[in-house]
């Protein structure tokens, strides 16, 4: 793909920023305690989909194993989480995906894509 369809997105104070060539079609809004409280939406890809182009002041939350929630120590945004391969409502062993916070993209319409629910709250 160009360098023209490449979709990037950082932190409020640009400690974390990444980047990807392929636009979601759509985000999750996950109803757990969790993203409920962090207001996020997730935009999932494969991990090698994803570009991380600045990594400093990263905090990690685990509170679910394997479940890694990640965001910024200076700006307290929620940058990413790595998460397990779902199927039949199980985690599929060894595989993962990296969900991006939809709402740290730069210059992209939310609007223009599907959101899904996923009713977290009482699946885990």
């Amino acid at each position: 793909m160009s360098e023209a369809a490449t979709l990037k997105g950082s932190c409020h104070c640009g400690a974390t920023r990444f980047k990807v060539t392929v636009h979601p079609k759509d985000v999750t809004r996950c109803n757990c305690t969790f993203c409920s409280k962090r207001g996020v939406l997730w935009a999932y890809y494969e991990p090698e989909q994803v570009t991380f182009t600045r990594r400093e002041n990263v905090a990690t939350y685990a509170r679910n194993e394997p479940v890694a929630h990640h965001h910024c120590q200076q700006c307290g945004c929620g940058t990413w989480t790595d998460t397990p391969v779902w199927e039949d409502n199980a985690p599929v062993p060894g595989r993962f995906k990296v969900g991006l916070n939809a709402r740290l993209f730069d210059d992209f319409n939310l609007d223009a894509v599907r959101v899904r629910f996923v009713d977290g709250r009482n699946l885990w």
